[in-house]
């Protein structure tokens, strides 16, 4: 089994889950959400996101990162600020030898819904059906666990394939 962590970033919200995945079937190992004061300093909201996901990765002993893309935004300070959560989120991961992998908006809402330009109730609702989660998931949470499933399908895909960049 393949324990991936994934990642949706945001300076204010930043989502996680973490799946196991064989090929066949996929396990829910938890979620959650990192909320960020919104009175903090920019550079120690980032902090936040960077102890809180250390402390998480450091906890569940993921194999691997996965993590939501950039995506383009009509306000270039909003865009910036996502990037440097990001990075934050990524810096988390690599520092403790974590292969991250990054996937759009698009791949994510098509490997969990069917559908690329599904909305977040889609995807959460999805989420909750194939893992039977009773509770109802914060958005974040539940975009962070589909970016996780995004990525064990897209590994046991390139596994069943023999393509490279599998771990």
């Amino acid at each position: 089994m393949v324990r991936a962590i994934g990642i949706d970033p945001g300076s204010r919200f930043t989502g996680y889950g973490i799946v196991e995945g064989d090929g066949n079937r996929l396990r829910h190992v938890q979620n959650g959400t990192i909320r960020i004061p919104p009175k903090l300093p920019f550079p120690e909201r980032l902090k936040v996101i960077y102890d809180r996901l250390s402390s998480i990765i450091q906890d569940v002993q993921p194999h691997c990162m996965a993590i939501e893309d950039v995506f383009f935004a009509k306000n270039v300070k909003s865009a910036l600020r996502l990037g440097q959560a990001r990075g934050a989120a990524i810096l988390a991961g690599v520092n403790v030898g974590l292969p991250v992998y990054e996937y759009s908006a698009l791949q994510i809402k098509q490997a969990v819904v069917g559908y690329g330009k599904a909305g977040k109730d889609q995807v959460g609702e999805m989420i909750g059906y194939l893992f039977g989660l009773r509770e109802l998931l914060e958005s974040n949470a539940a975009d962070a666990l589909a970016v996780a499933v995004c990525h064990l399908n897209t590994h046991a895909s390139r596994v069943r394939w023999k393509l490279p960049g599998t771990l």
